[in-house]
C-alpha cells in the first residue's frame, strides 16, 4: 500500500522536475548564473544549453541508479533480495516505498535547486533569498530518510537473525 502512495509521490516529482526545468530553460538568458557576489552581479555562468543538459543528464543517472535495486527486489530477478524480501514480508513493502520516496525527495530537491538557479539568473524577477527554507529542508528530509533506512535495515537484520523471513 506505501508502495503506490511513494510511486505516485515519485512520479509527480519527475513531473515537476521536468515542468520547473523546461520552464527555467525558456526563461533563463543566454548565461545561467550560479554565483553571485554581494552586490548580486554574475561571479560564475554556464551557457544555457550546458545547464540544460547537465541538469537532464544529472536527473537520468541519479534516478536511473537509484530506481536499480527497486526494480531489482519489485521484479525478483535477483536471488538473494528474492530470497531476503519475499512478496508478502512487509520489509518489502516498506523498502519499496523508502526507495521510491527517497528518489522522490532528490527530485524535488533538483527541482528546487532549478529554480533557484532560475531565481540567480534573474534577479529583477525573483529574489534568491526567498528560497532559504526550502534549503534548510532538503537536507533536513534527507537526513530524516536516511535515519527511516537505519531504522528498516535494523529491524529487517533483526527478522533475519531470528528467522523469521516468509518463504
Amino acid at each position: 500500500m506505501y508502495t503506490r502512495f511513494a510511486k505516485v509521490f515519485y512520479f509527480l516529482s519527475i513531473g515537476l522536475f521536468l515542468f520547473f526545468l523546461l520552464y527555467v530553460y525558456a526563461a533563463l538568458p543566454e548565461f545561467a548564473t550560479y554565483a553571485v557576489n554581494e552586490a548580486g552581479m554574475p561571479l560564475k555562468q554556464v551557457s544555457r544549453d550546458a545547464f540544460f543538459y547537465t541538469s537532464v543528464v544529472f536527473f537520468l543517472i541519479f534516478n536511473v541508479m537509484l530506481i536499480i535495486p527497486a526494480k531489482l527486489i519489485e521484479m525478483k530477478i535477483n536471488v538473494s533480495l528474492k530470497r531476503l524480501f519475499p512478496v508478502g514480508d512487509p520489509y518489502r513493502d516498506k523498502m519499496l516505498a523508502w526507495i521510491y520516496s527517497f528518489i522522490g525527495i532528490l527530485n524535488v530537491a533538483s527541482a528546487v535547486l532549478v529554480f533557484y538557479i532560475h531565481s540567480l539568473s534573474n534577479q529583477n524577477e525573483i529574489s534568491s533569498s526567498s528560497y532559504n527554507f526550502f534549503f534548510y529542508l532538503a537536507p533536513l528530509l534527507l537526513l530524516v530518510w536516511i535515519a527511516v533506512l537505519f531504522y528498516l535495515l535494523a529491524g529487517k537484520m533483526k527478522q533475519v537473525k531470528t528467522g523469521n523471513i516468509i518463504s
